[in-house]
């Protein structure tokens, strides 16, 4: 998936120092919005695994992660989005999680990232419903989603360890309505 500004290139082992890489740039700006991560985390040697894991859940159907580059620059990676604990059945449901260089914010870049997941998960997946969580302090993010579509189901309290403490996050959600024409 690409526009004329970035592409979603799907997980895949060759992108293991590119990602890697990434995340060494990213580690201080990405520390307030991400788990507690070890030093070994850092490493290409890691992010193969993580790499190797997330095709082989792509290949399950149960995560779809896609890495972000800009499309006149393939030998960098510049953030991540993906679709993860999907479920199909009479749910149809996943989890979007987004993240993206501190270098390239501002940019419009993840909104339209979010846009093509959004089409992606409706009309390839096959979804009718996808959440995302957020930090209420994070305002970027969630004006992401809000220029996305998605809409404020609430707060969830004390919902993810975040750098150590468990953090509120406001419940967003975008459904696949074209689904309720079908009948």
């Amino acid at each position: 998936m690409k526009n004329e500004y970035i592409e979603l290139v799907p997980a895949d082992l060759s992108l293991s120092e590119q990602v890697a890489d990434y995340y060494r740039r990213n580690r201080r700006f990405l520390e307030k919005f991400e788990p507690l991560r070890g030093e070994g985390f850092y490493s290409i040697e890691s992010q193969r695994e993580n790499l190797r894991g997330e095709m082989c859940r792509m290949e399950e159907g149960r995560e779809y992660r896609f890495y972000i580059r800009p499309v006149n620059d393939n030998s960098m990676v510049i953030g991540s989005i993906g679709l993860s604990n999907v479920v199909f059945g009479a749910f149809r449901s996943a989890f979007l999680g987004y993240k993206l260089d501190r270098e390239f914010v501002n940019r419009g870049y993840m909104s339209m990232a979010v846009a093509m997941m959004v089409e992606y998960a409706f009309e390839e997946i096959g979804l009718h419903r996808i959440e995302a969580n957020v930090m209420p302090r994070n305002r970027a993010s969630l004006r992401v989603l809000e220029k996305n579509g998605f809409e404020n189901e609430g707060i969830s309290k004390y919902y993810l360890n975040i750098n150590g403490v468990w953090e509120d996050h406001v419940h967003m959600v975008k459904i696949n309505y074209a689904m309720h024409e079908l009948r």
